[in-house]
């Protein structure tokens, strides 16, 4: 028997942004909000741990917005915080549904059950993952197979330590995506460009290993730092440049597609 009660509106598990399939483009945001269904009293957790990058990744949702509109492509975003589980790991990932976070115990996840995290699989990773899918497919259905272009942001310090790439793109195997990215970033002499910084792409089991390298579609993850895209001046600055950079490289690509 189910005892966990109906969603509401305000829990939905996803968000999309209605866009042109013929951009072929889509956009995901998979830790875009910091949301927490009240059900769960945020998990124990201080108000103040819901501000941190712990729980969603600082100005990847205005960015998210703002640079769909531009290009009028779809896009995608959770509506659940990674603390709830994070839809950017397989569903065998240990940190699924992380206990600790950058030194903050998560009480409502430290004795988590079976059961529960069946739970959160079914109600919040899947219909956001299914969605992403929905999304895809109808651009591939319409003859504009699309780029996955993934926004996330990070910290600008760890441990201390100052980070200093302004952005970087993360992927593995197929560069398609990737390569062209990287080096348009590149032409603005005042970015450090990271490759696979601050992270590795690739990991087995995220979105894009789900929903881009899975079907030979050219994708890319991009990190933005926090600092770079917490106000709305630099989510203006990063979409203009962003929305420059993307429908060039789809084009290019569809042009070299038909040389062949």
């Amino acid at each position: 028997m189910n005892c966990n009660p109906p969603l509401s509106v305000n829990d939905l598990p996803y968000e999309t942004i209605s866009g042109n399939p013929e951009t072929g483009i889509v956009i995901i945001s998979d830790h875009a909000t910091n949301i927490v269904p009240s059900r769960y009293h945020q998990l124990g957790l201080p108000e103040s741990e819901f501000e941190r990058h712990i729980a969603y990744d600082i100005g990847a949702e205005a960015l998210t917005r703002k640079l769909a509109a531009e290009i009028g492509c779809p896009a995608i975003m959770s509506r659940f915080s990674r603390l709830l589980i994070d839809p950017n790991r397989g569903v065998d990932d240990p940190t699924l549904v992380m206990r600790l976070s950058d030194g903050a115990i998560v009480p409502g996840n430290a004795e988590i059950t079976r059961a529960e995290k069946q739970h959160r699989i079914d109600t919040y990773y899947l219909p956001y993952h299914n969605e992403v899918a929905r999304q895809i497919d109808n651009s591939v259905q319409c003859g504009y197979p699309p780029l996955v272009f993934s926004i996330h942001s990070f910290t600008p310090f760890w441990k201390g330590v100052p980070r200093p790439w302004h952005v970087g793109v993360l992927w593995q195997g197929d560069d398609r995506f990737a390569r062209p990215l990287i080096d348009q970033l590149g032409l603005d002499k005042g970015l450090n460009v990271g490759e696979n910084e601050p992270y590795v792409g690739g990991i087995e089991g995220e979105s894009l290993d789900k929903h881009a390298r899975a079907r030979g579609l050219p994708a890319a993850l991009i990190e933005i730092r926090q600092d770079l895209i917490g106000n709305e001046t630099g989510v203006d600055e990063w979409s203009n440049r962003l929305a420059q950079i993307l429908p060039k490289i789809q084009n290019e690509l569809n042009n070299s597609l038909l040389q062949e």
